[in-house]
């Protein structure tokens, strides 16, 4: 189908396939833009054809409705291939819940003295679907004592990708790893992307590929 279309978030456990305004070297208003900055122009800038996307962890933490993700946002932040997009789930009753806290208390058990845990992505900001209420403003019940006694270390924030991509690159140019053999790299049409959303989310062990040129069946 001709036009610009995206993946749009439409409320908890929604997504839908839209048509979309195609973008424009203009800052438009919204979240991070400084009103003084508001439709300004951005001749530096560069408008990108997105040649494949992946549904991340990351995107459907936000369609779960567990963050403070608006309705119309639009997914798709992966715009290449690669191992991140698992997330992992607490160990609770049905098994789906997340549980930040039980996962994190989790890791300090098993780490080795003077280990570090990394805490990157939506992992544990603001979620609003939570049943604790503290766990809603991002607070949550940590053995930092245990932590303390195992003199561990611990990161926050977005995952440094620019640390290892480039080796990682390297790697699967000379083909000594493949990455979508062990993520279970899945070919879907964006037309499939709500269809991929709802496999994703009941936990299945895939890591959706989104084509929407076509284009990836084709190499």
């Amino acid at each position: 189908m001709a036009g610009n279309r995206a993946v749009v978030y439409q409320g908890p456990g929604k997504v839908s396939v839209e048509s979309v305004d195609y973008p424009e070297l203009v800052l438009k208003p919204g979240p991070g833009v400084p009103p003084a900055n508001e439709n300004r122009k951005c001749p530096h800038g560069v408008i990108l054809k997105v040649v494949a996307s992946n549904i991340c962890g990351s995107d459907q933490h936000m369609v779960r409705g567990r963050t403070t993700a608006p309705m119309g946002l639009i997914l798709g932040h992966e715009i290449t291939v690669d191992c991140v997009g698992f997330e992992a789930k607490g160990h609770t009753k049905d098994g789906q819940q997340e549980a930040p806290a039980t996962v994190l208390n989790a890791a300090m058990e098993i780490t080795r003295a003077g280990g570090g845990i990394g805490i990157p992505g939506l992992y544990v900001t603001e979620d609003p679907g939570a049943s604790d209420p503290n766990a809603r403003l991002g607070s949550l019940s940590l053995r930092l004592g245990l932590g303390w006694a195992k003199s561990n270390s611990f990161a926050t924030g977005q995952c440094p990708v620019l640390r290892y991509n480039r080796a990682l690159m390297t790697a699967i140019l000379h083909d000594r790893v493949q990455i979508a053999r062990n993520v279970n790299a899945t070919v879907i049409s964006l037309d499939a992307a709500p269809d991929g959303y709802a496999e994703f989310d009941s936990g299945v062990p895939k890591k959706f590929v989104l084509d929407p040129h076509g284009m990836l069946g084709a190499a």
